[in-house]
């Protein structure tokens, strides 16, 4: 009798397999879940750092403005500046809006562009401001980012003195 005792206590009931495979089961769905929830987060973070990289940019314009002397010419979606280098020597530095992307020109000789790859300008606007103390610049530029499905749009404003004014 003892042995039959023994063989009937040996394995798993079908309430301990199914209480098993429940917990499992919900296991499972938690890891998964949070698995999709952190795919989610690390995808918003790249696309709100790659829509910061418009902040590069716009950096990049206002040193070069901030540095100028003068304009050489300027429309809605271009500016040409009258500059000089490192050594004090005379040259031109360029912005315009070509396509989706931020042109700079050095001396009329293409350098590279502004933005990178993985986000697109929407718009860039370039305004000249005449005060009695000099001249300024208003910024208007606008980026999203190529892999939102959301099409975010992100903004960035910055009115620049010219350092000749001071």
């Amino acid at each position: 009798m003892t042995h039959l005792i023994k063989k009937m206590n040996s394995g798993y009931t079908l309430l301990e397999t199914v209480f098993y495979i429940s917990l499992f089961a919900i296991l499972s769905i938690t890891v998964i879940n949070a698995m999709i929830t952190m795919t989610k987060a690390f995808k918003e973070t790249i696309i709100q750092v790659e829509l910061m990289q418009g902040g590069n940019a716009m950096e990049r314009m206002s040193r070069e403005i901030r540095q100028a002397y003068g304009i050489n010419s300027i429309s809605t979606n271009n500016l040409k500046l009258n500059t000089t280098d490192d050594v004090g020597t005379n040259k031109t530095a360029e912005f315009s809006f070509s396509g989706s992307d931020i042109r700079f020109l050095e001396n009329d000789v293409f350098t590279g562009n502004l933005n990178t790859q993985n986000i697109t300008v929407v718009n860039l606007a370039f305004t000249q401001i005449d005060t009695a103390k000099g001249v300024a610049v208003k910024i208007f530029l606008t980026v999203k980012s190529n892999h939102d499905s959301l099409n975010r749009n992100q903004d960035f404003y910055d009115t620049v003195a010219l350092r000749g004014i001071y």
